[in-house]
């Protein structure tokens, strides 16, 4: 198949670790080892990434966190100079300003996905808004979502692919002893992420296993009982990870996916995770589930599992063969299949 140049344009700073950050650069990664032509679009682009740096961003409140976006108008002429060699743009979240809504207008065909989980606010807003969505939308060909989660934005009848998120399998093993009576979370610290959650339960766990361990990554907090480690880089999160019993996932909404599990589930962790619809998606099964922001429950599933080595390789194992569904082996040649199908 010959090659495709293709353009991979991020509304968000991609210095800032997120999802949809980490699925621009994965995706590019991928494309570049099948010998296309990748250029990544985006404000704070990483050092050694081939692509055009759109600047600095702000952050804006946003589905319960905070969003780095350029709001800067410049943007628009430097994405126009970029893309006048390319096939296509693959626009994350076209409907973010203001680089995806310039880049959807800016002359390629457009492929665009969502990602986000959207609230009561959005959906409402959207449907009102409906008739300026394929003004917004500009030179889009096709539209795709990570879940139906995401694709729900566009409400019954849209034509959305779903194209789930992809991870590096291979990325997130590492040759570390796994600690039996560790407990691992990765997430900011923002009320969504349910780290309140975790710690309320956590006080009931230690009662019960007064010599388990909990790592929290993403955050730092002033509690003696923790393991803070704040913000880690990509390698620091695949040892902790595959050096972890447990991974916990107590996320309250505003989750698309579950990104998270897949990572946890590859590194070889046993996973709990609250019941929202995105992770029993994601899990499939393969995922000790709790009620959303329930301590107690998610304390008894944790105590449960420390006591339960048999039960945790049972999970594990099934995670393993979960998150390999999810490699970039398996999910980049659906993204490149729907660029082909898209081109002259």
């Amino acid at each position: 198949m010959s090659q495709i140049r293709v353009g991979l344009v991020s509304p968000y700073d991609l210095s800032v670790p997120g999802g949809v950050q980490a699925q621009v650069l994965g995706l590019a990664r991928y494309l570049s080892q099948q010998g296309d032509h990748t250029l990544v679009i985006g404000p704070g682009l990483p050092a050694g990434v081939r692509g055009v740096d759109l600047g600095a961003t702000i952050s804006i409140p946003g589905n319960g966190s905070k969003v780095p976006l350029s709001l800067d108008p410049r943007t628009r002429h430097w994405i126009r100079s970029a893309v006048l060699d390319l096939d296509l743009l693959h626009v994350h979240e076209p409907l973010m300003p203001l680089v995806s809504l310039f880049a959807n207008h800016a002359g390629p065909p457009v492929i665009g996905t969502f990602h986000a989980a959207p609230g009561p606010a959005v959906r409402f807003g959207y449907r009102f808004t409906r008739p300026l969505l394929r003004l917004a939308t500009g030179n889009t060909v096709a539209l795709t979502a990570v879940s139906e989660t995401a694709a729900s934005v566009l409400g019954p009848g849209a034509q959305t692919r779903i194209i789930p998120n992809g991870i590096e399998v291979a990325a997130l093993q590492s040759d570390v002893a796994r600690n039996t009576k560790r407990i691992a979370f990765l997430g900011r610290d923002e009320p969504r992420k349910g780290l309140g959650v975790l710690l309320d339960a956590w006080d009931v766990v230690r009662a019960r296993h007064p010599d388990a361990e909990l790592t929290v990554m993403g955050a730092e907090r002033d509690r003696s009982d923790v393991t803070w480690m704040g913000r880690v880089d990509d390698r620091t999160k695949a040892r902790v990870l595959n050096s972890s019993a447990i991974f916990v996932a107590p996320q309250l909404g505003g989750e698309s996916f579950g990104i998270v599990l897949l990572e946890a589930m590859a590194a070889g962790a046993a996973v709990v995770a609250s019941d929202l619809e995105s992770f029993k998606s994601v899990a499939n099964g393969a995922a000790v589930h709790f009620p959303v922001g329930d301590s107690v429950a998610l304390a008894s599933a944790l105590g449960d599992l420390l006591s339960d080595p048999d039960r945790r390789e049972v999970l594990a194992a099934s995670g393993q063969t979960r998150a390999a569904e999810y490699d970039w082996d398996v999910v980049g040649p659906r993204y490149r299949d729907l660029y082909v199908s898209q081109l002259p």
